[in-house]
């Protein structure tokens, strides 16, 4: 079992909501955070005077997932979320060494 956090942007949520559906991907979780990478944030101007905004708005989507359904899963969240613009994204794949569905107790894979 695998754990694939994707941090993207906000507006793109829906797109990879659609693009998981369509490939059976059942649950996942959605956060709202802010970060920056490479693009550092940007400067606005707000009543005349600038300001740096280091923090960008993002969404990140947690989802556990057999194995098997990894690049799958990756390759769905990269093609709906890429705009080909800087900032468009994150992904990382972790290890889960153990689920459990409290409901009813199901462990493994059978809990995802």
């Amino acid at each position: 079992m695998k754990l694939i956090k994707a941090i993207i942007k906000p507006f793109k949520l829906e797109e990879v909501k659609e693009a998981l559906s369509e490939i059976g991907v059942e649950g996942m979780t959605v956060t709202e955070v802010k970060g920056f990478g490479r693009q550092k944030g940007h400067t606005e101007i707000y009543r005349g005077s600038e300001y740096t905004v280091d923090f960008l708005p993002k969404v990140k989507i947690e989802i556990a997932v057999p194995a098997e359904l990894v690049a799958g899963t990756v390759e769905a969240i990269k093609k709906a979320a890429r705009s080909g613009k800087i900032g468009d994204g994150k992904i990382f794949v972790l290890p889960i060494e153990a689920a459990f569905r409290i409901r009813t107790d199901d462990e493994g894979e059978s809990a995802l």
